[in-house]
Parts: C-alpha cells; sequence; structure tokens
C-alpha cells in the first residue's frame, strides 16, 4: 500500500464528531515528519472520505485550496457536532475537546 492510500486508510477511521491533525495521521502511518504530504494526499482524495476531520495541530482549519474554502469544512464538522470558534479570521477547534485518540 503506497502512502497515499495508508493516508486515505487512516481517514477513514476517523469518527464522525471527532478531528485528527495531518502530524497525528502521518505519526499513525509510522511518518511522523510527513505532516505537509499528509495535506498533498488529501488534496487528492477519493470522494466519500472524511477529509474534513483533519486539521493543523494548532486546531485551525488551515486549508489552502481556492476551490473549498474553509467555511465549507467548517460547516460540515459543524453538522457532525463538532463546535466551531471564529476568531482572527480563522476557524478553530478545541483539540482537547474533538481531538480523535484511536486505541489500536
Amino acid at each position: 500500500m503506497n502512502f497515499y492510500q495508508q493516508v486515505y486508510q487512516m481517514v477513514k477511521k476517523i469518527p464522525k464528531g471527532k478531528v485528527a491533525t495531518y502530524s497525528q495521521i502521518a505519526g499513525l502511518i509510522s511518518t511522523p515528519r510527513a505532516a505537509r504530504v499528509v495535506g498533498f494526499a488529501l488534496r487528492l482524495l477519493p470522494p466519500g472520505l472524511p477529509w474534513q476531520r483533519v486539521i493543523n495541530s494548532h486546531g485551525m482549519i488551515s486549508i489552502e485550496n481556492l476551490n473549498c474554502p474553509k467555511s465549507l469544512q467548517a460547516n460540515l464538522l459543524k453538522k457532525e457536532g463538532v463546535a466551531i470558534t471564529f476568531r482572527d479570521g480563522n476557524y478553530w477547534i478545541d483539540l482537547k475537546k474533538y481531538q480523535w485518540h484511536p486505541k489500536f
């Protein structure tokens, strides 16, 4: 299984109402220094995967895709029950409350 496929398999496991960070996904697939590449993988994500559940390590929505505004990701997460705070022009999620902690 290639790196992108490993990312997609891990993202599928994030439960509704929880989030994971790019670096967390990288670490879970044994590539802890590849957080940025996780972001690249999510840009090419196959349909149906919960991409909206992956955020940056500060708890901020940080997508850099003009075809997908940050507000879309925020709204998708809100529909899943994740509380979003908007401040300083960014959307924030409380990682202490919403971060996924898998038990493998």
